[in-house]
């Protein structure tokens, strides 16, 4: 087990204090060596290249990587049919390959993501970065609640934990008797979870007659779904646990790429690992900061299967400002706003789940769960544009009579659309121990 030193008690690594002009500097530097990299080991970059006239040496400005087209999901899983079973976008020879992980396979068939052993010590310090921010220090006694099978966020973040010498109990997302059991005997200080199985955890040790809030928990890093950065969800879960909350955002293909710090200003991006584009979801190009645009990355050193202005679908807002905490690398205001695809666009109106999260769990009278429901109903019968849409919700103990009513009115003022309000029982609606599921789309 390798336990790592932070570089000063308030940063773990010197390049999360290095001036914008460094970063910039460190990231073109760094993209004429991986694109010349990517451009000799990488067969299907090879051939993208060819077809767009670019040669990585004459890179030299950031604007010139527009040349190049955009890699999406898409292209990933023909490239790995193209060259099974890692696909013609590795860029090491496979016996250099340590360790794969795999995508959820919820759309398409489970598409692999290969690590060298540069690229997991590389990630599992970027991870040892990110808790660092959160506070979390040698002598926690750490409890992963991620999954540990096929899932990429377990065994990144226990790594991280051990690296910075946490007490580590890979606890992951099942048996959740037992995770409130362990919690109370070991005195586990941080974890790592999804927002909602943290939510559930909250429910499993009432019903057991324990207070969550009377664990040692002070620190929760919660990811794999928006959450940490909405205000209704973040303020629910700290007061649940009685511990402060922070994002950490990332995916199969970039980890990690983004967390908060312990001022909750929006999660930092890791800019010496990827260089970032913010994208308007329909004319793909350039927004400015403080506009909301899709994320697009490139790795900038990564070994094994490095991407080329990766499409994440994630919308986001950039702000290059630098951090009351110190750390100048650009922030992500309110974290992922929503999947690009998952953006419903009613009467003109651009609305994500995580809107709706934010109403649902702010007004009075609820459990916080909710299901966003699109069927013919709310889709005018003539052209299909959506009108609305059903929100499914619960009715805690004591909530008004007219919660209905009040939520309906609570959609209609803040997100300005229309909602069909169903209120069911406690307990009706399913719940989550990984990646909650928030719309149904029955069309």
């Amino acid at each position: 087990m390798i336990v790592a030193e932070p570089y000063s008690a308030d940063v773990w690594d010197e390049r999360e204090l290095w001036s914008r002009d460094r970063i910039e500097a460190h990231q073109l530097s760094a993209l004429k060596t991986q694109l010349a990299r990517v451009a000799r080991d990488s067969a299907h970059y090879a051939q993208v290249f060819k077809d767009a006239g670019f040669e990585a040496g004459d890179l030299t400005s950031f604007d010139d990587l527009r040349a190049l087209p955009l890699t999406r999901k898409s292209d990933y899983l023909k490239s790995v049919e193209a060259a099974p079973p890692f696909g013609s976008m590795l860029a090491v020879a496979p016996e250099d390959v340590i360790r794969v992980h795999f995508s959820s396979g919820t759309t398409s068939k489970p598409s692999p993501d290969c690590w060298t052993g540069a690229d997991i010590e590389r990630w599992a310090d970027l991870y040892a970065r990110l808790a660092y921010s959160h506070g979390v220090r040698k002598g926690d006694v750490y409890q992963c609640l991620f999954n540990f099978s096929w899932f990429v966020g377990g065994l990144g973040a226990f790594m991280a934990y051990q690296r910075i010498g946490a007490i580590c109990i890979p606890g992951g997302s099942g048996d959740s008797e037992r995770q409130i059991d362990t919690m109370f005997e070991y005195g586990t200080t941080c974890t790592t979870s999804t927002p909602s199985f943290m939510a559930h955890l909250a429910e499993v040790a009432r019903k057991m007659g324990r207070d969550p809030r009377q664990t040692k928990v002070s620190k929760i890093m919660l990811g794999g779904e928006p959450g940490a950065n909405i205000p209704a969800t973040r303020q629910m879960i700290e007061e649940l646990w009685d511990a402060r909350c922070y994002d950490g955002y990332g995916s199969l293909e970039f980890q990690p790429i983004a967390w908060d710090c312990a001022a909750q200003n929006g999660p930092h991006l890791v800019e010496d690992f990827a260089f970032a584009e913010v994208l308007d979801p329909d004319t793909h190009e350039p927004v400015a900061d403080g506009t909301p645009g899709v994320l697009v990355l490139t790795h900038l050193d990564k070994q094994a299967t490095p991407l080329v202005r990766w499409w994440t679908g994630d919308m986001v807002v950039r702000d290059r400002a630098p951090c009351s905490c110190g750390r100048t690398h650009a922030r992500l205001v309110g974290g992922v706003q929503g999947r690009a695809d998952d953006m419903m666009v009613i009467r003109g109106v651009n609305v994500f789940p995580s809107a709706v999260e934010e109403v649902v769990r702010s007004t009075p009278g609820t459990t916080g769960e909710y299901l966003i429901v699109l069927d013919k109903d709310t889709r005018d019968a003539k052209t299909g544009f959506l009108t609305g849409f059903k929100l499914r919700i619960e009715a805690a103990k004591g909530a008004p009579a007219d919660l209905k009513e009040r939520m309906a009115a609570a959609v209609r003022t803040r997100l300005q659309v229309r909602a069909i309000v169903e209120v069911m029982a406690e307990g009706e609606l399913p719940r989550s121990t990984h990646k909650a599921k928030r719309i149904l789309r029955e069309e």
